[in-house]
Parts: structure tokens; C-alpha cells; sequence
């Protein structure tokens, strides 16, 4: 169970911070066998010390936000790298956006995504997710949809369930983001007529490239399969 707030108040340091107090409350999930997959560019911050913690896999799902046409801060809904793509019909209707401009913002950040796709996974293939437990990360839900994008485009790779995994969600984001996953872990909900998830952090920035591969190679380099399991896995073979 999350922790409610009425205002928005810094609980985590910054988001190495958030994913080791995230980690805690995943502990269940230690030494499982579990992928945790995280959202770029925040959310591999996060899910570095999710995945240390529990022994995990670790990889990305890139989700990104399709903002509102001359308000770039707005979105109305999101598109994952294999093409997933959900929208908030509610903000569609308010801006009477045309067909043609839905598809011009979607082309896009399509765009983007397939140059941070090659950026970012380099010669790492995908994690294999079938029949297992799947974490997936952000540093926060605001309006939920880049995490429901993300989960929608998970389920086609036929998991055993979905974990999302979040330091901060909005009182609205969780139920929204509840129906489509198998559970939601977060260790704050935010309430209040206002929402920005980089309130709960007492330090905020945006991570560079540099930042989100250096997050890979930490874990490449502390990651350490768990012993006990693979000497069974050589025990078994003939």
C-alpha cells in the first residue's frame, strides 16, 4: 500500500534514491527470475537499483508521450517502440484534433523513439519475457498513459504477469494503470488539483544519454546470476 499525500513534498533524494526505497517494497520478487524493464529516460535511473536488488534482468521498454500540438508539455496518449499506441480520447475531443494531426504528432515521436531504440540497446538484444514475472519502471505516473502503452505492448510478449513499479503515482494515473496491470507497487500517491511527479523529488533533472547507458554498464557490471540456481541448472544437465 502506497503512502497519501494531500500536497506534494519531496520523499526521495533523486531517483537512484526513489528505486532503492522502490526496491524494498518489491523484495518478494528477489532472486525470480523476474525483467525489470524500464521507461527511458527517467525511469532506468529508477529501475537500476530495482534490478540490483532483485537480482533482476534489466532492459528498457521505450514509451514515449505524443504531445499536443504548440503545447508540447500537453500530451494525448503515448506510443511504445513496436508500435503500441493508445490515446486519451478525452484530451482528442477537447483539442478537436483533425486525423492528420494525430498522425503527424504520432510519426514523430516515432521517429524519435526508433533513434533512442538504437542509441540505447545497442548490441543488447531484448530480454526474454515470456512466462515471467515483468517489472515495468518509471520514475512516476502522471497521466498514465506512457505506462499504459508500455504494459499494453508487454502483454503481447506473453508474460506470466506485469508488475508496474513506481516511486510517485497521481490519484488518477493509478486506477487507470490498475485495470490494465496484474499489480501496481508505488511507494507514494499524490492527491491535490495539481500533480507533477518531480515535486516528490528533492532532486530533479533530466538524464542525458550518457546517463541512461552508464546506468547499463553499472549493472553489467555488479550484476551477478544468482549461484545457487545456476549450480542446479548444471546439476540437471546430462
Amino acid at each position: 500500500m502506497s503512502v497519501r499525500l494531500t500536497r506534494q513534498q519531496p520523499i526521495f533524494e533523486n531517483r537512484y534514491d526513489a528505486g532503492r526505497q522502490l526496491a524494498l517494497r518489491l523484495a518478494e520478487y528477489r532472486n525470480r527470475s523476474a525483467v525489470v524493464l524500464a521507461i527511458p529516460n527517467g525511469g532506468v535511473l529508477v529501475g537500476l537499483g530495482v534490478a540490483l536488488a532483485l537480482n533482476a534482468d534489466f532492459n528498457i521498454i521505450i514509451s514515449r508521450k505524443i504531445p499536443l500540438p504548440l503545447s508540447p508539455e500537453g500530451g494525448f496518449g503515448a506510443v511504445t517502440d513496436d508500435g503500441t499506441t493508445i490515446l486519451n480520447e478525452d484530451m482528442v475531443k477537447r483539442f478537436n484534433l483533425s486525423q492528420q494531426q494525430i498522425n503527424y504528432q504520432v510519426s514523430r515521436v516515432r521517429t524519435d523513439i526508433r533513434q533512442r531504440s538504437l542509441l540505447y540497446h545497442g548490441k543488447r538484444p531484448p530480454s526474454v519475457v515470456k512466462g515471467k514475472t515483468v517489472l515495468i519502471v518509471d520514475d512516476g505516473l502522471a497521466s498514465g498513459y506512457t505506462m499504459m502503452a508500455a504494459v499494453e505492448s508487454i502483454r503481447y510478449r506473453q508474460p506470466n504477469e506485469i508488475i508496474v513499479a513506481v516511486p510517485v503515482a497521481s490519484a488518477t494515473a493509478l486506477p487507470k494503470v490498475e485495470k490494465v496491470a496484474n499489480r501496481v507497487v508505488a511507494c507514494v500517491s499524490g492527491f491535490g488539483p495539481q500533480f507533477y511527479v518531480s515535486d516528490f523529488y528533492r532532486y530533479w533533472h533530466e538524464p542525458s544519454d550518457e546517463e541512461v547507458l552508464q546506468c547499463f554498464k553499472e549493472w553489467g557490471l555488479r550484476h551477478r546470476p544468482d549461484i545457487s540456481s545456476l549450480g542446479k541448472k548444471k546439476d540437471n544437465q546430462p
